[in-house]
């Protein structure tokens, strides 16, 4: 599976008082679009973006526990040292999936909150695995597309869009056992456990897993 990351720029800052007067703060944007060929060239069938935040609204949303990081992670899973919002709604309107999120009063929220107060532009990137078909001249995400999270908060994404998402696609995962790692270290790894059966085999097994480790970088 691809780890699949998609950067949206439209995003509305929102802030309320609670009921003790204390300000908090939101953002508000379309996450997803389905049915549609994004900037990177691929498709999410709306179907398949409808299935999937059906589940990820049941098990993170309205559980309490749909986080989002600062900044492009370079892994699928969350962090929670840098978790700086929570997702508190995301529903579909026709083919777009918009979603509302709290910055919370973590360290990396309240970078979020200090970075909202002196204007700065943010978007939101939101983060999945999946596998793509192609289709003509674009990338068609599969039924299998799993995300990890809605959004994730990015400053003036537009900028840094290409190193990102090639940071973000450089590297396919796998499930082992329940943990996802990356395909490239697990292939590594059996290669290093099987590829020999005396010493100078395995010294050869190591100088060519260090170079393809080193091709992947």
């Amino acid at each position: 599976m691809k780890l699949i990351c998609e950067v949206n720029e439209n995003i509305q800052i929102i802030t309320e008082a609670n009921e003790a007067g204390e300000k908090q703060y939101f953002l508000e944007g379309i996450l997803m679009q389905g049915n549609l060929k994004n900037k990177n060239g691929r498709m999410y069938p709306t179907e398949t973006l409808a299935n999937e935040v059906a589940r990820y609204n049941r098990e993170f949303v309205e559980q309490n526990r749909a986080y989002g990081e600062l900044g492009h992670p370079q892994g699928p899973t969350i962090n929670l040292e840098r978790v700086s919002h929570m997702i508190k709604s995301l529903r579909q309107e026709g083919d777009n999936f918009v979603g509302r999120v709290k910055i919370m009063d973590t360290p990396y929220g309240n970078i979020v909150k200090n970075l909202m107060k002196e204007g700065a532009k943010l978007g939101f990137s939101s983060r999945g695995m999946g596998s793509l078909v192609k289709r003509g001249e674009l990338m068609e995400v599969q039924k299998d597309f799993y995300l990890a999270t809605a959004a994730d908060i990015v400053a003036d994404p537009s900028a840094p869009q290409a190193l990102a998402n090639g940071i973000m696609e450089g590297k396919e995962w796998v499930w082992d056992n329940g943990i996802l790692v990356e395909k490239d270290v697990a292939q590594i790894k059996k290669d290093i456990n099987e590829g020999y059966s005396t010493r100078e085999e395995r010294e050869t097994v190591l100088l060519n897993a260090f170079n393809k480790f080193l091709k992947n970088i």
